[in-house]
């Protein structure tokens, strides 16, 4: 499969609202994507990601904001493998959840509500970052909690919801922004 190809029909899944996990229904009926994950370990090929596969500014934002005495997480529908990972880069949080670990993957809400559980706080003093109008923002408003948008990723640029982006606090085009805005935010209020 062209790379381009691939890519072109993943954008078209993204614009339409669909599963991402679609796109390979598209190009092969059946497609199950744990039974490929698990086939490629078996050919010595596991899912991996290290320091050099973050953003850039992940991880200062991240610091930054845990010195400031700010309660840090990170939660996404990820593999355990993928936990497992994230929790080996040692990264400045307090919390790490997955979508397998938890049992619950977002758009749902419990999956926001494990977010506000892990937070140890109101929904309403919980700030949730994502570059997802569809699973991200708009169930975490559903569940009351506070949202910043980034403009990143495939989705942080393809999907369009003025009504959801109105209700985001914050909208970001680099995570190097937030903390300063989180800190006026809290001096404020």
């Amino acid at each position: 499969m062209p790379r381009h190809t691939f890519s072109a029909v993943f954008g078209a899944v993204i614009a339409r609202g669909l599963d991402y996990r679609e796109v390979f229904e598209v190009f092969r009926a059946g497609f199950d994507l744990g039974v490929e994950r698990e086939r490629r370990t078996a050919a010595g090929q596991p899912e991996s990601f290290g320091e050099e596969d973050l953003y850039a500014d992940a991880r200062p934002c991240l610091a930054v904001l845990r010195a400031e005495g700010l309660r840090v997480g990170l939660a996404g529908n990820q593999t355990a493998c993928a936990e497992v990972i994230l929790r080996a880069l040692d990264l400045p949080v307090d919390v790490i959840g997955t979508s397998d670990g938890w049992g619950v993957e977002k758009p749902s809400v419990e999956f926001f509500e494990r977010v506000v559980a892990e937070a140890g706080c109101p929904a309403r003093e919980v700030l949730y970052i994502g570059d997802r109008l569809d699973n991200d923002i708009r169930p975490a408003q559903a569940a009351g909690v506070a949202t910043a948008l980034i403009r990143r990723g495939p989705w942080g640029y393809i999907l369009e919801d003025p009504a959801v982006e109105d209700h985001c606090l914050f909208h970001l085009d680099s995570l190097t922004e937030l903390p300063d805005l989180v800190r006026k935010y809290n001096e404020a209020n």
